[in-house]
């Protein structure tokens, strides 16, 4: 089979195409005919070599969301050849991502695909939806809660503040002028303009702070001033990671951080219904910048370690 992958870790110029062995479904196992498959930031960070990979032989394939068709099912599975799923894929084994024509995962990390979507919609829900999910509940988000989200018009931003908002809770959304308009259309009522007063915005919307708050921005020590006393802060890299700040310690204001991930999920199975779910209900919008061919993955890499990406890139691999 064809996928798109490297050798040796660097910058966005070491992808390449391969051709590797066709992956075979185990017990328990399904092989997807990916027709799409989601570019996102872990991607890249395994791709740098911020991912340690030194237990698994290479070629090393990125990509942990994908979408297409069941095309083999492993004995009991509960799915059948032929259906439309999504699914997050862990590169765990070698030649594992989702920058391949087929991809073998353990079927609880699939679900059907949203019925009023198409593939490439459908590929750029998994992971960030999950991880979205995963703050919520880390935060313990829920009915009448004042949250706040940085990164509200990227793609784990704007599922949280969608997420949220379908959990009955207050959420204060950032935006720069020229995001403000999609944020709005995502559902926010309560913005804050970002820049160097948006704590201040926010405890203008949100007198005293809000009680958590999902940093999908990576401002870190920036962001904290917008959090109440005793509140929650959540990232989605470890403070110090490549792309984020130390946290003050001890944290300030009895401020507790925490870190998400959504390999953390105690319920992959039921968060990944739930998503579909929420497509399909209007309450979870995906949302595609591009659909690029496996050429131009270099290219999106590069985009996506700018910043600004509105979306996900999806690759087409139909």
């Amino acid at each position: 089979m064809k996928a798109i992958g490297f050798h040796t870790p660097g910058g966005p110029g070491v992808l390449t195409v391969l051709d590797l062995p066709t992956p075979q479904a185990g017990p328990g196992e399904v092989r997807v005919r990916v027709d799409a498959a989601a570019v996102n930031p872990a991607d890249t960070l395994v791709r740098a070599g911020d991912v340690d990979l030194s237990a698994m032989p290479g070629p090393y394939v990125p990509g942990m969301d994908v979408a297409g068709v069941v095309d083999q099912a492993g004995g009991g599975s509960g799915f059948a050849v032929g259906d439309a799923v999504m699914a997050v894929v862990v590169p765990d084994r070698p030649h594992n991502g989702g920058y391949a024509q087929y991809v073998v995962v353990p079927a609880g990390q699939v679900t059907r695909a949203p019925r009023n979507v198409g593939p490439f919609e459908a590929a750029t829900v998994p992971m960030n939806g999950l991880t979205a999910l995963r703050a919520l509940r880390v935060l313990e988000v829920g009915a009448g809660s004042a949250v706040a989200v940085t990164g509200s018009a990227g793609a784990f931003g704007g599922f949280f503040l969608q997420l949220g908002l379908a959990a009955g809770a207050r959420v204060v959304a950032d935006a720069g002028e020229a995001d403000e308009a999609l944020v709005r259309g995502l559902g926010a009522e309560l913005v804050a303009r970002r820049g160097p007063g948006w704590a201040a915005g926010v405890r203008d919307l949100v007198p005293g702070g809000v009680g958590a708050l999902a940093d999908g921005a990576l401002l870190g020590p920036a962001a904290l001033d917008a959090i109440a006393d005793d509140g929650a802060y959540a990232a989605l890299r470890a403070p110090g990671e490549r792309g984020t700040a130390p946290m003050p310690r001890p944290a300030p204001r009895g401020i507790a951080y925490r870190h998400v991930a959504f390999h953390e999920t105690p319920d992959v199975p039921g968060g990944l219904r739930a998503l579909a779910d929420a497509v399909e209900a209007g309450r979870l919008t995906p949302r595609v910048a591009e659909v690029i061919g496996p050429a131009d993955l270099a290219r999106a890499h590069a985009a996506v370690e700018a910043g600004g990406v509105r979306g996900r890139f999806v690759v087409d691999l139909g």
